[in-house]
């Protein structure tokens, strides 16, 4: 399936990437699991998906709100990372997405825009064999406020020098669209594979 991209001559592209390069999301939603069963710590499969695109740091304190917790956000943080790069070589790729970037390389500038951090941003590209075809990454920690806030996005069309209007965003998750159409850029919705394959 290609994907439907609007008819503009856009001079830059921005992804997500999990759940939108990368079928990462069931291998994030185990290892938030496992770090969080340390911790006697409920996370829901809804609400983990509500929550797509937020920062590790942002969701294990909102966690810790919701819960009534005290778990110390960068050990947990580091501990959740350190699982989901253990199973990496479970990863798959988004078949129409990796299409998309193969088709488009060269053309114009590309920039993963994550809520991930930099070191599980660079182990899933390196995994695919992509890290190559991106010009620049914003990655969590390099932003003040995370996704659905424009900044993130903002900031990677800055980087690049191109105008927001000019972007088009690629995105899985309701938080990242609405970044995307904060900072006033047109975007791709990524299904996710569960509505993929009920097509």
């Amino acid at each position: 399936m290609k994907l439907a991209i609007p008819d503009y001559p856009f001079k830059a592209y921005l992804f997500d990437c999990d759940g939108t390069i990368v079928d990462s999301m069931p291998l994030h939603f185990v290892a938030w699991g496992k770090a969080l069963r340390e911790w006697e710590c409920a996370f829901a499969e809804e609400q983990f998906y509500a929550w797509g695109g937020r920062p590790v740091d942002e969701i294990i304190r909102a966690l810790n709100e919701v819960n009534n917790l005290h778990m110390p956000v960068d050990e947990v943080l580091r501990r959740k990372e350190a699982l989901f790069v253990e199973m990496l070589p479970q990863l798959q790729g988004i078949p129409e997405v990796l299409e998309h970037i193969e088709h488009s390389y060269g053309k114009i500038p590309f920039a993963v825009v994550s809520g991930g951090p930099r070191r599980s941003v660079e182990a899933s590209l390196n995994t695919l064999g992509i890290r190559d075809r991106f010009d620049l990454l914003v990655c969590a920690g390099e932003y003040t406020k995370g996704k659905p806030d424009p900044e993130p996005f903002l900031k990677a069309a800055n980087l690049l020098g191109i105008a927001p209007e000019d972007c088009l965003v690629f995105e899985d998750a309701d938080p990242g669209i609405a970044s995307a159409e904060a900072a006033g850029m047109q975007w791709v919705k990524i299904d996710s594979p569960t509505v993929r394959a009920a097509r």
